[in-house]
């Protein structure tokens, strides 16, 4: 292992960054924690031009993590639709509530103490104590995996608890001294592997830019830059068929809250079936009180057939998840009177009120597909 890089290694990658690193992101240079917190938790899965776009509304709207712990978890859910992993979105609200609980409203300084706090990892508490306490935290994202393993030829698989564990003292050997670098130092890290040590296309197997790092890389050296990490290669995801029903009373639509540990936890969505394993074979279409009995299957079966008309065949979605791909076959029909269901997980919503829950964005982008809705409707 080259002494050399590590010694010199956070004094070159902040020198790239005064030059060729990311600048005016709506986060960067902001040393309040909760601002910090919820810019890393949101940049989590999600693209940062998306970012970019929703971080300032939803600091708008909570902008202490005070307003965050006393806010509703609907209201919660509604700002972050579309962002998906909706998982973050119920840890930030439960993380907000435990720093109001535990620790009066101020997040810790000590990333020990910030890994006990919801949904928060190693790395994410890495982050906020670098970026708001200048801490000498370590990071280790997925970008940061895939810089070390390149710097100093790391081939073992990143899932490996061994490769992991060697990949975080690397990363904490090339900390700078100085803790007052810790900003500039850890943004930089992110933004060389978000910008140039890419995973398909890094720079240095480009002529357009120099790498800083190009005679010393391990990966580099030996042409080994598109193998490094060493890639898992993932097995098909599994496909399913649903059937969801869409019924209409109105100018309301009925709408289901999910179970907060099941995928779109807490959103509001159309009832649906089961998931069973795709057919390849032709849909027959169901009845409607087959439809009642596998979407709504605790609601009394009678009132609702009394008051709705019969099912029609609406379109079919396909929706690509992180490990799984989900057909919903909508079904369509109409109640000729508002029944108050039994449920407190079933709910008569107004097509204009929409935006004051959180939808999953399949369903937002149905509502629209079928002139239901506006944009500005699903706008809180």
């Amino acid at each position: 292992m080259s002494k050399a890089l590590i010694s010199t290694f956070s004094e070159k990658l902040i020198a790239w960054h005064a030059r060729s690193g990311r600048s005016g992101l709506p986060w960067q240079g902001n040393r309040d924690p909760y601002a910090v917190w919820a810019s890393e938790i949101m940049l989590q899965q999600t693209q940062v031009a998306t970012v970019l776009e929703r971080y300032p509304r939803f600091m708008k709207r909570f902008p202490t993590v005070k307003k965050l712990a006393a806010a509703d978890i609907d209201d919660v859910l509604a700002e972050w639709a579309g962002l998906g992993y909706y998982s973050r979105a119920r840890n930030l609200h439960a993380c907000a509530k435990q720093v109001m609980d535990e620790f009066a409203g101020h997040f810790p300084n000590d990333p020990l103490l910030l890994e006990q706090l919801k949904g928060i990892g190693r790395s994410t508490a890495g982050a906020i104590a670098a970026f708001a306490f200048h801490e000498r935290a370590p990071i280790l994202d997925a970008n940061v995996k895939r810089i070390l393993a390149r710097l100093f030829a790391v081939e073992g698989a990143l899932q490996d608890k061994t490769v992991n564990d060697d990949l975080w003292q690397l990363a904490i050997q090339l900390l700078p001294t100085k803790p007052q670098d810790m900003p500039v130092y850890t943004q930089a890290l992110m933004d060389f592997g978000a910008t140039w040590c890419t995973a398909r296309k890094p720079v240095c197997l480009s002529t357009e830019k120099k790498c800083p790092f190009e005679k010393q890389c391990q990966a580099n050296l030996s042409d080994q830059v598109l193998l490094l990490p060493k890639k898992v290669v993932k097995a098909k995801s599994p496909e399913f068929d649903c059937d969801m029903l869409l019924i209409r009373a109105g100018n309301s639509i009925l709408l289901q809250k999910r179970p907060s540990r099941a995928i779109w936890g807490g959103l509001w969505s159309l009832p649906e079936s089961a998931w069973v394993a795709k057919a390849s074979s032709k849909k027959v279409i169901p009845s409607l009180a087959i439809l009642m009995k596998t979407a709504l299957p605790k609601e009394p079966s009678a009132p609702w057939l009394k008051a709705c008309k019969a099912v029609k065949a609406g379109p079919q979605i396909k929706h690509v998840f992180t490990h799984r791909r989900l057909w919903m076959q909508i079904w369509e029909t109409s109640a000729k009177t508002r029944l108050e269901p039994d449920s407190e997980n079933l709910k008569w919503i107004s097509l204009t009120q929409l935006g004051r829950y959180g939808l999953p964005q399949p369903i937002k982008i149905l509502l629209q597909g079928l002139s239901l809705v506006h944009d500005g409707d699903l706008k809180n």
